[in-house]
Parts: C-alpha cells; structure tokens; sequence
C-alpha cells in the first residue's frame, strides 16, 4: 500500500545579489497556496549526526521591527514546543522569563 505523501512548498525569488527578495510557501493540506511571507525560520533534525539543519530566510524588505517581533514569537512558541514534547515545567518557565526579558528589551510589549 502506498503511503500518503504531502509536500509544503517553499519558492525564494532572489535578486541579481542572490538577496532574498520574495518568498512565498504552499501546503495543499493546511489550505496555503503561494502565501506571501517576509520571513522564514525552518530546522529539521539529522538523527544519526544528532543536529540540526536550518534554513533562516528573509527579504531584504523585511523590516527591523517586525524581524523583532517575528525572532520574539517564534522563541514563546518553540517554548511551548518544548513544554509539549518534554513536559519540563521548569525550563518551560525559564524560557517564558528570557522571552519576557527579550521583548522588554526590545520594547515590544507596549502598554
């Protein structure tokens, strides 16, 4: 029997200076076609070299702040990751108070 396959899509569109200048993802089976994205964060785990592999991508139109707030909730919702995978309530909190410490730093809580 053949198994299932889906595929998620990713097209970068560089400049002459092979700069990031557009980048869109598709995934037919969570409903996105071509979508527009400034950036991108992806990691995947090599488990016989026991590491990670990463892609990090961005346009050169992507700016500061929003790369602030990106970088900010991508780091609360790989916390949450590691709550669910591991159930490690203490390193899930000492990762929500550096997360804290990050947007205060950057000032992107606002009141």
């Amino acid at each position: 029997m053949k198994k299932p396959k889906k595929d998620i899509i990713i097209n970068v569109e560089l400049d002459e200076n092979k700069i990031p200048e557009n980048i869109k993802w598709s995934a037919e089976d969570g409903g996105v076609t071509n979508q527009d994205v400034k950036a991108l964060i992806l990691s995947t785990w090599d488990f016989d070299k026991k590491e990670t592999l990463k892609i990090d991508l961005w346009t050169k139109d992507m700016p500061l702040d929003h790369m602030n707030i990106f970088i900010y909730q991508t780091l609360v919702s790989l916390s949450k990751t590691h709550l669910r995978s591991t159930n490690n309530e203490k390193i899930f909190k000492d990762f929500s108070d550096f997360c804290d410490y990050f947007a205060e730093k950057l000032d992107l809580k606002k009141n």
